[in-house]
């Protein structure tokens, strides 16, 4: 696989990644005092878990050679779902938000399913399946706490 395809595709997860981080931060931030401790802990420790994959995909970037520019970019926002949450955010609806959650991570999710249909590295394919799955019950678990409120 060409150097060019590998670092499209792990800019595009990194993009996904750090937009989701700054996405669940937000909510996170917006969650306290509308909804459980519990359920702004889990924002937080998705946010985490997003910049803690991203960092992974930066660190298997660089093995190979390619550099990612640092940041989410806002166009890239709007293209990941995390711009509903801006809306969300202008109301006090925690439902809203954990919707809004789950919309980003609708497209968290094909963006990671897009990333497997590529011709990778077995390296590169077994950190961003790993992933994946973290990511799909991540989705699964916001939606189920989008639910229970």
């Amino acid at each position: 696989m060409e150097t060019d395809t590998i670092g499209s595709v792990l800019e595009d997860l990194v993009q996904t990644l750090e937009n989701g981080h700054k996405g669940f931060e937000q909510a996170a931030d917006h969650l306290e005092g509308q909804a459980g401790i519990a359920v702004v802990e889990r924002m937080r420790t998705f946010s985490e878990q997003r910049a803690d994959f991203s960092s992974e995909l930066r660190s298997l970037a660089s093995m190979h050679g390619i550099t990612i520019a640092d940041g989410g970019s806002m166009a890239g926002a709007v293209h990941r779902g995390w711009i509903g949450l801006k809306d969300a955010l202008t109301g006090d609806d925690p439902t809203a938000v954990l919707g809004a959650a789950e919309t980003g991570e609708d497209h968290a999710v094909t963006e990671y399913e897009e990333a497997l249909e590529q011709d990778l590295p077995n390296e590169v394919r077994t950190v961003i399946q790993r992933q994946a799955t973290e990511v799909r019950r991540a989705h699964d678990e916001v939606r189920a706490l989008r639910d229970n409120l």
